[in-house]
């Protein structure tokens, strides 16, 4: 009998947002929101079998010394944060021609918004250091790489694009 393992091939999947020409590819942005909404289920998920699985500790109050700083393991995954995020995440997006314009259809790339948006995730993450709940954490920090890999991708392919214009003149 052949071993199952030997018998399965592998599946690469494209995952990139663009085609090597620069347009958007059919089907991404729907994917990756699709993706984002996985990750943040399997996030809450996550928080609340932890949150199940801890032992019943009392209140902090003020005076406490845990209501001043609480490790990351005992602080709960956060809705609010993570909606937060996605909604940041969702206007990056959106900036890098994730969306497209109402009136002509077309998508519409804003680098310097896009840029703005990722440096406000990257202040998020550093200014809640130490104080977020871990799915959060692994949640910002997923989302700020990908956005940053996806703007060095448009950048290079809108430099590229502007070199051939460039060329042509």
């Amino acid at each position: 009998m052949a071993d199952p393992k030997q018998e399965e091939g592998f599946k690469v999947v494209d995952r990139r947002h663009f085609t090597e020409t620069g347009d958007l590819r059919e089907g991404a942005v729907e994917q990756e929101r699709r993706e984002e909404e996985a990750a943040t289920k399997a996030a809450i998920a996550q928080a609340a079998a932890k949150a199940k699985a801890a032992p019943a500790s009392p209140e902090p109050t003020a005076a406490s010394p845990l209501a001043v700083e609480a490790p990351a393991e005992t602080v709960a995954s956060s809705r609010s944060f993570q909606m937060l995020v996605d909604f940041l995440t969702r206007n990056a997006a959106a900036m890098m021609g994730g969306m497209a314009d109402p009136q002509t259809g077309q998508a519409y790339v804003d680098l310097e918004g896009a840029r703005e948006v990722i440096d406000m995730l990257d202040a998020l993450r550093e200014k809640t250091r130490g104080n977020l709940a871990k799915a959060d954490d692994e949640l910002l920090v997923e989302v700020v790489g990908s956005l940053k890999l996806t703007f060095m991708e448009i950048s290079k392919a809108a430099a590229e694009a502007m070199a051939k214009k460039n060329a042509k003149k």
